[in-house]
């Protein structure tokens, strides 16, 4: 569906995808700010985990990407089946992102915050696969977001061994 010619910028949508996944990761960074020094200083990590001020710019890079990715499908949009399953799929991957902050350092839930983890890596490869159908652009500015959910999902899973 991706089409040679490239549609006109526009401003205020590409705030509103920008604003919805920055904000997401704001609100998320609620419950995991105050447990860092805290519980999670706590936690037997492996070796490679990384220290914890590098994960704010990893995050805000990924959710800049996101919001592109999303932007860009959004200019492509059209009334099919098709786009109403891409729409859903994304809105599905953002719950999930949404919700492991809340599990793992809100609940301290790091079996549960597993379970999500894995939900949330299933649907960022289907957002990929459906965010193609309108560009393959979208799609690539997935690929990170999907590499660093890779790691954390076995940062996560070691962090639930080692505890």
């Amino acid at each position: 569906m991706e089409s040679s010619t490239s549609k006109k910028f526009q401003l205020f949508p590409f705030l509103i995808s920008l604003v919805i996944t920055l904000a997401i990761g704001f609100v998320a960074s609620l419950f995991t700010r105050p447990q860092i020094a805290s519980w999670y200083s706590t936690l037997n990590k492996p070796t490679f985990n990384p220290p914890p001020w590098l994960f704010a710019p990893v995050w805000t890079a990924l959710y800049i990407m996101i919001a592109i990715a999303a932007y860009l499908v959004w200019q492509r949009r059209d009334s099919s089946k098709t786009y109403k399953i891409t729409a859903s799929i994304y809105i599905v991957q953002l719950a999930f992102n949404f919700s492991w902050s809340m599990v793992f350092f809100g609940l301290h839930g790091i079996l549960p915050a597993l379970f999500v983890i894995l939900l949330l890596w299933v649907s960022i490869i289907l957002n990929i696969r459906w965010f193609k159908k309108y560009s393959k652009t979208a799609a690539w500015l997935l690929v990170p977001y999907l590499l660093w959910v890779s790691f954390a999902s076995i940062l996560n899973l070691s962090i639930y061994l080692l505890n």
